[in-house]
């Protein structure tokens, strides 16, 4: 009798843990004493990807370790075509009061939302703005200075190149990838006018984020043009391009967060995006009744959210004189004598 009760509860649990609800990061008992409840819907590419979304998950992690929050979150499928219907199941949760969209794919239908759901707040992480077209009261547009950020990338790989060949890969082409491309080119064409740029997309659709192979392909060709460097803009796809970098024992520049741990010694920067602290920061304004509705916030290189990374790992490849000469064109852009026009629109 004792062996058929335990195995009656053994699956009970095991069904229980196979739900397709969204995973939580808490008790339902704790669920009651959350001073807030926030949900979040994945880019393409999903949590585990090592870049943008797993920033955004940390992000909350952090809110809950710091302020006792609760959220739960929710992955797309595919190239994301059931986006949509994850906010939508996000803002009918009587419980969840902050639905974050990480991701610039979700900008129309994250905007259409808010408007049904004008009681509940809303945030988009790489939010594009339609010229005229006001934001609601109740959503706020997160975004990065991508394009200083890539300006200062390109200037670090156009001291650093032995070849005077660097290499360029987006994932999905968009205004907003094209910003880290046309940023990067300009930075290295301001120390290195020798220096040329070959560059790449992966695909048109938010699949290009997903293909670590495609993104292996490309960057061995560019590797095998004569590419020491290549600055990756690719999302999951960019850890194609790493091992890439690893296999033939070139140099890549990554993006959104410190991905050197993935290619120790073959990682010469990262520029970051600090997603997680943009999102703590606006969890910590809703709870302290100063969330921004209504615009676009910007997170910038004035205050590091927007980097690139130097320290102990990576400074044998960087090398003090040019992290220096680097740090003193940071201060000509944040002065304006260096411009790096950043354009918010849509594609």
């Amino acid at each position: 009798m004792n062996r058929l009760l335990c195995f009656f509860l053994t699956c009970t649990l095991f069904l229980g843990a196979c739900s397709g609800a969204p995973e939580s990061g808490k008790t339902n008992e704790d669920k009651k004493t959350a001073s807030l409840r926030a949900g979040l819907v994945f880019d393409v590419g999903g949590l585990g990807d090592r870049s943008f979304n797993d920033s955004a998950y940390h992000g909350l992690e952090l809110a809950k370790e710091r302020h006792g929050i609760d959220f739960i979150y929710t992955e797309p499928s595919g190239e994301g075509a059931d986006r949509e219907a994850a906010l939508r199941q996000m803002a009918a949760d009587p419980d969840v009061d902050l639905v974050i969209g990480v991701g610039l794919l979700f900008s129309d239908d994250i905007t259409a939302m808010a408007r049904e759901f004008p009681d509940k707040k809303f945030v988009c992480i790489d939010y594009i703005a339609k010229p005229g077209v006001e934001l609601p009261t109740n959503l706020s547009g997160i975004v990065f200075e991508e394009k200083k950020g890539s300006f200062l990338a390109g200037a670090l790989a156009g001291l650093v190149t032995k070849t005077n060949k660097v290499g360029f890969i987006g994932g999905m082409e968009s205004s907003i990838i094209r910003k880290f491309e046309t940023g990067f080119t300009e930075g290295v064409k301001y120390v290195n006018l020798e220096a040329t740029v070959i560059p790449a997309y992966i695909g048109m659709t938010g699949s290009a984020f997903t293909n670590p192979a495609k993104g292996k392909e490309l960057a061995l060709g560019q590797y095998a043009r004569g590419a020491d460097i290549i600055y990756q803009a690719a999302g999951a796809s960019g850890m194609g391009v790493i091992e890439a970098a690893r296999k033939t024992k070139k140099l890549v520049i990554c993006t959104d967060r410190d991905q050197e741990p993935d290619a120790p010694g073959f990682v010469l920067t990262s520029m970051v995006k600090a997603i997680d602290r943009a999102v703590l920061k606006t969890v910590e304004d809703v709870l302290g009744n100063s969330f921004r509705g209504g615009s676009v916030r910007v997170f910038g290189i004035g205050d590091r959210y927007t980097d690139y990374i130097y320290n102990d790992r990576n400074a044998g490849l960087v090398g003090t004189g040019v992290h220096q000469r680097v740090e003193e064109i940071r201060s000509k852009i944040l002065s304006g004598e260096i411009a790096v026009q950043e354009q918010i629109s849509a594609q």
